[in-house]
């Protein structure tokens, strides 16, 4: 089996208005569909939803539901915050600092721009609490090449001694020679 895309990812939210509005507003996600029913439909538990759908570029579907019938939201306690995030791509360092500027310029903490060497990211938070980034490459074809070449070594080290292997050090410590 292939699989041929991702069709979408879905989160929950808080507010499915808002976050429709807040999406379109900093990320110029367009609105693209609302599934709403008053129970699931694999389980057919009875529960209201709102579904809704936005258009992440691409052909990528960004989705959310809003579950007013549930607890409020929370977060795996044994998760760093850090850890889970939405990273989404733009096209340039221009357009990373341009949603940064807007995002400051109404209140919204932005982490960065942090250098990964191979892109350049910000990170900062949805009204639902979600951690996003986005992030503008600036890797080279020859990091690619070199991160491709190691990928499994370091993969099987990692499995074996759960500490960081060296083999992408230039990463970190900007001595790539390529």
């Amino acid at each position: 089996m292939q699989i041929r895309k991702i069709h979408h990812v879905a989160y929950r939210c808080k507010d499915a208005k808002e976050t429709v509005e807040w999406y379109g507003k900093y990320l110029d996600m367009k609105f693209v569909l609302a599934i709403a029913e008053n129970e699931v439909p694999s389980t057919k538990e009875p529960d209201p939803y709102m579904h809704i759908f936005l258009d992440a570029g691409g052909g990528n579907i960004l989705a959310f539901f809003e579950l007013p019938t549930k607890p409020p939201m929370g977060r795996d306690p044994n998760t760093p915050e850090w850890t889970q995030h939405l990273a989404l791509e733009v096209d340039s360092m221009e357009t990373l600092l341009a949603a940064k500027a807007r995002l400051e310029a109404d209140g919204i903490p932005v982490v960065g721009p942090t250098d990964h060497t191979i892109f350049k990211s910000i990170y900062f938070f949805d009204p639902s609490g979600h951690r996003l980034e986005l992030a503008a490459n600036t890797g080279t074809p020859k990091m690619a090449a070199e991160l491709d070449r190691v990928k499994w070594e370091m993969l099987d080290e990692w499995s074996k001694t759960k500490k960081a292997p060296a083999h992408a050090r230039w990463m970190h410590d900007g001595s790539f020679a390529g």
